[in-house]
């Protein structure tokens, strides 16, 4: 599934709904911007803006304060930019990658079990 990759900001206000699963852009923007306050709910609203057109974010606005939600998961996400840069840097092979991840012990033993046991089941 291609992805398109988000911006930094695009991408702490999609961390966000995911670990809360929806909010209004007034939560947001206390989570994100605790210090700025009211100056950045512009910020937060565009930001909500080019996700909901993107495909990344739901609107519900039956309520005064509308509420946004991901459309998306963070594993959806996940699994789509890492296509995206196998298929960029390395033909579309996961093997350099998951190498890497294996030599450099960027893995905990608990993830190379789990890698393990799929490996096995498949």
């Amino acid at each position: 599934m291609t992805v398109p990759k988000l911006a930094n900001a695009e991408l702490a206000v999609m961390n966000r709904l995911w670990e809360k699963g929806i909010a209004t852009a007034r939560q947001l923007r206390e989570q994100l911007y605790p210090e700025a306050a009211r100056p950045m709910h512009g910020t937060i609203q565009r930001l909500l803006q080019r996700l909901e057109a993107k495909g990344f974010v739901e609107r519900d606005s039956d309520r005064a304060a509308h509420l946004f939600s991901p459309r998306i998961s963070r594993e959806a996400y996940a699994a789509g930019r890492l296509e995206s840069l196998a298929d960029q840097v390395t033909g579309g092979s996961f093997v350099p990658m998951i190498t890497h991840l294996v030599e450099e012990r960027k893995l905990s033993d608990a993830d190379m079990e789990h890698l393990r046991r799929l490996l096995e089941e498949r």
